[in-house]
C-alpha cells in the first residue's frame, strides 16, 4: 500500500507556515548573509573535510583513495551554499506511540507534523535540514540538504516511520554530538522517557560542540495530569510489564514527580542555553508552532 508523504505537510499546514521563520539565535558557521548570524565573511564552496561514512549518505561521495590508503570509509564534504545545516533528531521508541484519546493523534504523529513543518520553513529559508531517527541506538541518518526536492525525501521518511523498541538517549545523542564537526541547529523531538542524567548529559554534549540546541518535549495530556478514572491497567509500551491501580491514589505522587523532573530538565536546559519547549498534544499544532516561534523572534 502506497503511503501519502504529503499528511503531514498538508496544505492547510503549509498556508499556516506562510511568514514563518526559523532564526539561529547563536552563531552557526553558514556563508550567506541574511537569517543568520555567521563567523565568515565571503562566499566558498570548498572542500571542508572528511568524516566517517555513515547510512544514509550517498556512494558518489566516498573517497576512494582515501578508502584505498586506510580500507575505511569516509565522506568528503564540502561546504554548502546554505545559511546553516540543521538536524533533526526524532525519537522513535515505542512510548512515543502512545495517546490517551484513541480518535486523536498519538505523541508520534504530533512530532512527525513538527518535524516536516519544521523541514519545510529550513528549505524555504534556504537551510540545509537533516534527519536523525533513534531509539536506542540511531536508526536512520539523512545527511542535511538545502535543495528543494530534498523536502519530498524527508517526507516519504516521515510516512515510512514507525515507532519501535526501548529508549536510550544518551547513546545516540553522543554518537551524533561527535559526528557533526560543523556548528549548527541541532533539534531534539522526543518525550524524554529516561533518566533526566542521561538526557542531559547529551544534550549538553551537543553544547560543548558549539552547537544551538532545541528540545521538543512531546508529551500526551495524561501523561502530564495523571486525570484517569477508575481502575486502571497501565502497559509499559516499551517493555510489555503492566501493573493495576487506582489512579486517583497515586495521582499526587505522580504528579509532583513529574513535575520535579521536567523542573530539573528545564531549568538544567536554561542553564546550558538551551531551549526546552514542552508541548501537549491537545494543542492545536499550529498555536503550539506559532507560540514558539513568537518567543523565540522577541529574543533575538
Amino acid at each position: 500500500m502506497k503511503t501519502d508523504y504529503r499528511k503531514f505537510l498538508s496544505p492547510d499546514i503549509v498556508s499556516k507556515l506562510k511568514g514563518m521563520e526559523l532564526k539561529a539565535r547563536m552563531v552557526v558557521e553558514g556563508f550567506i548573509a541574511g537569517l543568520h548570524k555567521s563567523p565568515y565573511h565571503g562566499f566558498s564552496v570548498e572542500f571542508a573535510e572528511h568524516r566517517q561514512y555513515m547510512p544514509g549518505d550517498s556512494i558518489r561521495d566516498i573517497d576512494w583513495k582515501v578508502y584505498a590508503k586506510s580500507d575505511r570509509y569516509y565522506i568528503k564534504e564540502y561546504e554548502e551554499e546554505t545559511n546553516l545545516k540543521a538536524y533533526l533528531l526524532l525519537d522513535c521508541s515505542a512510548s512515543m506511540g502512545y495517546s490517551s484519546d484513541p480518535s486523536k493523534h498519538n505523541k508520534f504523529d504530533y512530532a512527525l507534523t513538527l518535524a516536516a513543518s519544521l523541514s519545510y520553513m529550513m528549505i524555504k529559508q534556504r537551510d540545509a535540514v537533516g534527519l536523525v531517527t533513534f531509539a536506542d541506538k540511531i536508526n536512520k541518518y539523512i545527511p542535511p540538504r538545502s535543495a528543494g526536492g530534498h523536502l519530498h525525501v524527508l517526507l516519504q521518511q516521515f510516512a515510512n516511520l514507525k515507532t519501535a523498541s526501548t529508549t536510550d538517549i544518551a547513546l545516540p545523542l553522543h554518537e551524533m554530538a561527535e559526528r557533526v564537526k560543523r556548528r549548527g541547529l541541532v533539534i531534539i523531538i522526543s518525550d524524554l522517557f529516561d533518566e533526566p542524567g542521561k538526557i542531559l548529559s547529551g544534550i549538553k554534549h551537543f553544547r560543548h560542540r558549539g552547537h544551538e540546541v532545541i528540545v521538543f518535549h512531546v508529551l500526551d495530556p495524561r501523561e502530564k495530569d495523571f486525570a484517569f478514572s477508575g481502575e486502571a491497567i497501565f502497559e509499559d509500551m516499551e517493555t510489555g510489564e503492566k501493573i493495576t491501580t487506582l489512579p486517583w491514589q497515586i495521582r499526587r505522587d505522580y504528579t509532583r514527580q513529574f513535575n520535579e523532573t521536567a523542573n530539573l530538565i528545564s531549568s538544567e536546559c536554561r542553564r546550558a542555553r538551551v531551549d526546552y519547549h514542552m508541548l501537549d498534544c491537545s494543542t492545536p499544532f499550529d498555536k503550539a508552532l506559532y507560540a514558539f516561534l513568537a518567543k523565540r523572534e522577541r529574543l533575538n
